[in-house]
């Protein structure tokens, strides 16, 4: 994608996400004219300016919450990324209404502001928890890609919104990885909460090329989703310990949390009919209903069975793969 003289905002600029994109624009040589993070937290958008120290990186203060404080961020701009959202499973639980504030009205802020300043394209970030949701931040992840979908289809809307749904992403703050390399460090037994539970996994290099892909060929309502490794807690458990050269094999399971499910979903038994097949990703288009609804209504459509993508039936990466994972983000693994 040709960012050449283009404006990027993005919303939880601080973020796991957030940095780590600004990150790759800058290392990258991108000729962007330039990146506004937006997020409500100065004390690190202060630690990121410092970091980076480049004067086409601007940082404004806001929550998506608050529409009026998107104003400024939003002006002129020709591409936002939205990563700002609430994604502690346990958090949201107990404050449902916070999470809903934040990733479905936030959410809803963001794009309505978009297509009132004519911006050409938003990318919003999901999360796999979205699909079977059982949980508050898995629920109101699945509400904020159906605002992004239903604003898609708004005919006066030239401005273009997408979504790109994955799973884990190595590294990332308050995933389960950083937290069992810290109990190693602290000579703490590692925490699992079932050695047969799965996750779908990928480094944050892989999240960026997704967004990369949808932000070129997306159109309005896609949503993109990427093929990706999952693997069980059990060989993430023994593949910390040998990562960290850990002398003790010590893990204790705790059993599974309030919130959480056995194994995650990509995409459900229906959207795996209707996916799109790249090398690399699936893209599931938006329908073609209109206000009239009378296909919902009156008609239906036969469709297929299809199996759904789950954490328990991609490819599982063993012991080894993920070492070997781990090594090429072994800076980040270890300093987070």
């Amino acid at each position: 994608m040709n960012f050449n003289k283009k404006t990027i905002l993005i919303t939880g600029g601080t973020g796991s996400f957030g940095s780590a994109f600004l990150n790759y624009l800058i290392e990258n040589k991108i000729s962007f004219r330039e990146v506004r993070i937006f997020s409500r937290d100065e004390k690190k958008q202060d630690d990121l300016r410092k970091k980076i120290s480049n004067k086409n990186v601007k940082f404004y203060l806001g929550d998506v919450r608050d529409e009026k404080s998107l104003n400024y961020a939003v002006e002129n701009v020709d591409y936002i990324f939205h990563a700002a959202a609430y994604k502690q499973v346990p958090s949201c639980e107990f404050y449902p209404n916070e999470a809903m504030k934040t990733n479905v009205i936030g959410t809803n802020n963001v794009i309505e502001k978009a297509i009132e300043k004519k911006v050409k394209k938003v990318i919003c970030l999901s999360t796999d928890k979205a699909v079977y949701p059982i949980n508050a931040m898995g629920i109101s992840k699945a509400l904020m890609e159906k605002v992004a979908v239903s604003k898609s289809l708004l005919s006066q809307n030239s401005t273009v919104v997408c979504v790109t749904r994955y799973g884990n992403v190595l590294a990332s703050r308050g995933s389960v990885i950083p937290l069992m390399i810290s109990q190693i460090k602290n000579k703490l037994p590692i925490t699992i909460t079932d050695p047969n539970m799965t996750r779908f996994i990928m480094p944050m290099k892989k999240a960026i090329e997704l967004v990369l892909f949808a932000i070129k060929n997306g159109q309005n309502g896609d949503i993109f989703i990427p093929k990706t490794p999952s693997t069980d807690l059990a060989n993430i458990a023994l593949a910390v310990q040998d990562f960290m050269q850990s002398k003790s094999k010590k893990i204790k399971i705790i059993g599974k949390r309030h919130g959480e499910k056995m194994h995650e979903y990509l995409m459900t038994d229906e959207e795996m009919v209707v996916a799109k097949k790249y090398d690399k990703y699936f893209k599931i288009s938006s329908d073609i209903r209109d206000l009239n609804y009378n296909l919902y209504f009156n008609k239906g459509i036969m469709t297929k069975k299809q199996k759904s993508y789950s954490s328990n039936n991609s490819d599982l990466l063993k012991k080894d793969q993920l070492i070997k994972i781990f090594n090429q983000v072994k800076n980040d693994l270890i300093n987070e």
